[in-house]
């Protein structure tokens, strides 16, 4: 386990994480509560061996989110740090109308997050708290065939934003952009012909928890944290000179039609046929 300075101490803090029997979550409050921390995790599917408490919580359900987070608050005693982990992906391309799926990610990955969030807001202004956004890479730099999870994510950082601007006398809001972590989240996007390899780069997991660790427990709150070198230069690439990374972007996904990596998928269709219709 990474060993935080003083700065970053978690000893005696109350964090409540979403999503916490998934990949990040768990690896989270399994280091927090190593470190001292007092942990309390939400999911939709609690496995039950976790090394911490995780209570049953449906992010898209009005009703299950007040009953949970009320619960999390009486334990933990009140809530220092709120760590919006919850978040799926999946196959969907710009160019074909808004589905089910479309709407599922949207309805968990932002509206999950800003029910959650505001179910938590009197306790963390009460207690001067932190309010920590995983979002993504794909929230500054969009790739192509997973428009909904990039929709997702840019919208949740606008949360953020909004957020700050309304909590920030009181409560620190800050996004962390991890890249593409290995983690059951990418398989439906496999399985439809869709996979982002050559695209994406995975990326350690444990650079993602030293981030997330820096947003909650630093003693001034970062509005935005990368997760790893490369990952801040393409966050600052993204920012500024967008132009740029549309342009390496498109290069890659025509490379990628081109040898092939989207034949068979239904949902690629039409971007293999245009690359391959092109001149």
């Amino acid at each position: 386990m990474t060993v935080l300075n003083r700065r970053q101490d978690p000893r005696g803090r109350r964090v409540l994480i979403t999503g916490a029997s998934g990949t990040i979550g768990r690896a989270l409050g399994t280091r927090l509560t190593a470190a001292g921390a007092h942990v309390l995790g939400l999911d939709l599917r609690p496995a039950g061996d976790e090394p911490f408490p995780v209570l049953r919580c449906d992010v898209t359900d009005d009703d299950s989110v007040a009953t949970a987070v009320a619960e999390a608050l009486q334990t933990l005693g009140g809530l220092d740090v709120l760590v919006n982990n919850a978040g799926t992906g999946g196959p969907a391309p710009a160019e074909h109308a808004p589905g089910t799926e479309v709407r599922r990610q949207l309805e968990i990955n932002l509206l999950g997050t800003w029910r959650t969030t505001a179910a938590c807001v009197d306790a963390l202004v009460a207690a001067r708290g932190r309010v920590v956004m995983v979002t993504s890479r794909m929230a500054v730099m969009q790739l192509p065939l997973a428009a909904a999870y990039g929709a997702s994510k840019r919208a949740m950082v606008a949360y953020a934003d909004a957020l700050r601007l309304e909590l920030g006398t009181h409560v620190g809001v800050s996004c962390v952009y991890p890249s593409a972590v290995r983690s059951p989240i990418h398989d439906s996007t496999k399985a439809a012909g869709l996979s982002l390899e050559g695209m994406s780069v995975y990326e350690p997991l444990e650079g993602v928890l030293d981030a997330i660790g820096k947003a909650a427990f630093s003693t001034r709150p970062h509005r935005d944290v990368t997760t790893t070198r490369k990952g801040a230069v393409e966050f600052f690439l993204a920012r500024h000179l967008p132009a740029l990374t549309d342009r390496i972007v498109a290069r890659t996904l025509r490379a990628r039609a081109a040898a092939g990596a989207f034949d068979g998928a239904a949902l690629a269709a039409g971007v293999v046929a245009r690359h391959r219709g092109r001149k």
